[in-house]
């Protein structure tokens, strides 16, 4: 294949890039560096794959580009640049959200309605179901988002549908769950508890630890999303999950046995936008993709603590 990755730079781009050309493919990647967080660790995450063979990156905004030229000769696009996170996504950083998430992905689908290409993959979010959908969360629930963020991830995912069905873009959407790991984008929780962990500092908890998520390792998101590109059906949907419902406070014990010390948890009021709970039914992944989660959350959170406590050592 011959793959384009848009944001290509971030936590999950990076890992996706490299697994494809460890596959044997030859990626193209780009991104715009938004400021979301600090360029050097985006930078950071490209290191393994600048100057390789089967690597070409560019850094370009999807809104000021020729998408037509960019797709030319390409086979399949993994279309996972976005502007991330819930809680930036009120008020005036709506705009940022609008742009980034709806108006690039309508520019790529519009690109991709004219060129042959095999499959267009969608990165969305467990954000689009809210806090009405029956557990596990299946692809065929009414989705209700309770955030701006999960309103344009949802939205996008109709523009893909809209695209597929009037100009046969061949599209598969994934919804990930929660996915933690190495490369973790500094903002989220097992980044900021670790970090917090091996540095002795307070760890800051949004409500009251009983909620619980369907935390995803980084490979087993690669994983399917690859999967995807080779054998997804088009047209469907997939939720990609961890494969089990776990509260935060039992990830925090986790967290704590990573540190070796007891953990100074200090709470804080739940934020607009946090979904209560959520847990993924991964049986059409199963089915189509052949999708069965690997890593534990034990595991994972070893593997990132590692990481992170390599990474602190260096930018203390």
């Amino acid at each position: 294949m011959n793959a384009l990755v848009t944001g290509v730079a971030g936590f999950i781009g990076s890992h996706l890039a490299e697994a494809l050309i460890g596959d044997g493919h030859k990626v193209i990647g780009v991104d715009c560096f938004t400021d979301y967080y600090e360029r050097s660790r985006k930078e950071a995450n490209l290191s393994s794959l600048m100057g390789h063979s089967s690597f070409k990156f560019t850094e370009i905004d999807l809104m000021e580009t020729d998408l037509a030229t960019l797709v030319a000769g390409v086979t399949h696009v993994f279309h996972l640049a976005a502007q991330p996170g819930v809680r930036h996504s009120w008020k005036r950083g709506f705009r940022a959200y609008t742009a980034r998430n709806l108006d690039a992905t309508q520019g790529l689908l519009e690109a991709c309605a004219e060129q042959p290409v095999e499959r267009f993959i969608y990165a969305s979010s467990s954000s689009v179901y809210g806090d009405h959908a029956a557990l596990p969360m299946r692809e065929d629930a009414s989705p209700l988002p309770v955030s701006p963020y999960g309103v344009t991830k949802l939205a996008a995912e109709l523009l893909c549908r809209l695209y597929h069905e009037t100009s046969g873009v061949p599209v598969v959407v994934l919804r990930y769950f929660t996915v933690y790991g190495p490369r973790q984008r500094p903002d989220m929780a097992f980044h900021r508890f670790l970090l917090a962990a091996i540095r002795g500092k307070p760890i800051y908890v949004y409500g009251d630890g009983r909620q619980t998520r369907d935390f995803t390792f980084v490979s087993d998101t690669v994983t399917a999303t690859v999967a995807a590109g080779t054998h997804g059906t088009v047209g469907r949907i997939y939720n990609v999950g961890g494969g089990s419902q776990v509260s935060v406070s039992d990830a925090l014990e986790i967290v704590a046995a990573c540190a070796g010390r007891p953990l100074d948890i200090q709470r804080k009021p739940c934020q607009r936008g946090d979904m209560r709970d959520t847990y993924a039914d991964t049986s059409l992944a199963q089915r189509d993709l052949g999708f069965t989660p690997t890593i534990s959350l034990t595991e994972g959170l070893r593997a990132e603590h590692e990481w992170l406590s390599q990474l602190s050592t260096v930018n203390p």
